[in-house]
């Protein structure tokens, strides 16, 4: 009879591996949902939709966004950190995701129970001056921020885009800048515009239309290339400014255990979403780059930009009050 009830034992065992295992081969078998940590509307609600829409269709399964905003992206990172990790929650992940545990008192996750997927695409930031402003360069207006009390520098709160922006200017090249912090990029564009500010910094996709219609001036672009779609504004690597490299990026993250096979599938799906005309074009035309690529790439990138950012926390003393 116990060799009898081992055999039922170890046979029930292994049938129930056996439909674990076929369940993980058949993913994705119902709709899969990618959490965005910011409202709708921006840089990274477009990317995370054009992904979802690609994704969906290599994957042959529903990709559905939903919007989690609050916290500086922990909010929404810490549903996907608390989520199954059986490949069905994804996080569309920022520089915040990142750079939250180097700046906050306190967390409601760990940075190790997210693992990188794959990146989906970057808008650049752009330095951006009131339209009337005498500087036409990073040089002219780092130079001018020297002279005096220095120049007022609007960002979207601590560990926001400009505020990096602003600690790398102020730390490797000198510039003297007075932070203000208002509470988005829109209030930050809006001093800039009513001359409140001499300078901020800003996501692509926001900054173009300000830049083409004559309202704003560009001085740089932040990120390594140029603008697809605006070729003659120069990065700020090519004006001599090679430690300024920052961008608005969105990737994927998962639950820390969803199994290798379907974080590779998962990849694969984003990266081919990527390289679609239709999608690719259109972000594109807005001022994104699409990037796709694989796992090990994403993950490259996130070692590194960790690193970078923490330097510029470290060098600053940014924390989140």
């Amino acid at each position: 009879m116990h060799k009898l009830l081992t055999s039922l034992c170890f046979g029930l065992s292994a049938f129930s591996l056996g439909l674990s295992a076929h369940a993980q081969a058949a993913w994705p078998n119902k709709p899969i949902k990618l959490i965005v940590p910011f409202s709708a509307g921006g840089a990274n609600d477009l990317m995370a939709r054009s992904a979802a829409e690609g994704a969906s269709k290599i994957l042959g399964q529903a990709v559905i966004v939903e919007n989690k905003p609050g916290g500086g992206t922990t909010l929404g990172a810490d549903v996907v950190a608390r989520s199954p990790a059986d490949g069905y929650t994804f996080l569309i992940s920022a520089a915040g995701v990142l750079s939250n545990s180097m700046i906050k008192k306190s967390m409601p996750y760990k940075d190790s129970d997210l693992t990188p997927v794959v990146m989906i695409g970057l808008a650049p930031s752009v330095i951006l001056v009131p339209a009337n402003s005498p500087y036409n360069d990073l040089k002219e207006f780092i130079a001018a921020s020297k002279n005096g009390p220095g120049f007022h520098w609007a960002t979207a709160g601590t560990g926001s885009t400009p505020h990096f922006v602003s600690g790398i200017l102020e730390t490797k090249y000198g510039a003297k800048l007075d932070l203000v912090p208002y509470k988005s990029g829109s209030e930050s564009i809006s001093a800039v515009l009513s001359n409140q500010v001499e300078g901020t910094s800003e996501a692509s996709i926001v900054a173009l239309p300000y830049i083409k219609s004559g309202k704003l001036k560009a001085l740089a672009n932040t990120w390594t290339s140029r603008i697809s779609v605006y070729k003659q504004l120069s990065t700020a690597s090519e004006q001599g400014f090679s430690e300024l490299r920052i961008a608005h990026w969105a990737g994927i993250h998962a639950p820390a255990a969803t199994p290798a096979d379907i974080l590779d599938k998962m990849s694969a799906a984003v990266d081919a979403a990527m390289k679609m005309p239709e999608i690719s074009e259109r972000l594109k035309n807005v001022g994104i780059e699409p990037i796709g690529g694989t796992r090990a790439s994403f993950n490259k990138f996130v070692d590194e930009e960790r690193l970078r950012l923490s330097a510029v926390v470290k060098a600053t003393h940014m924390k989140d009050e």
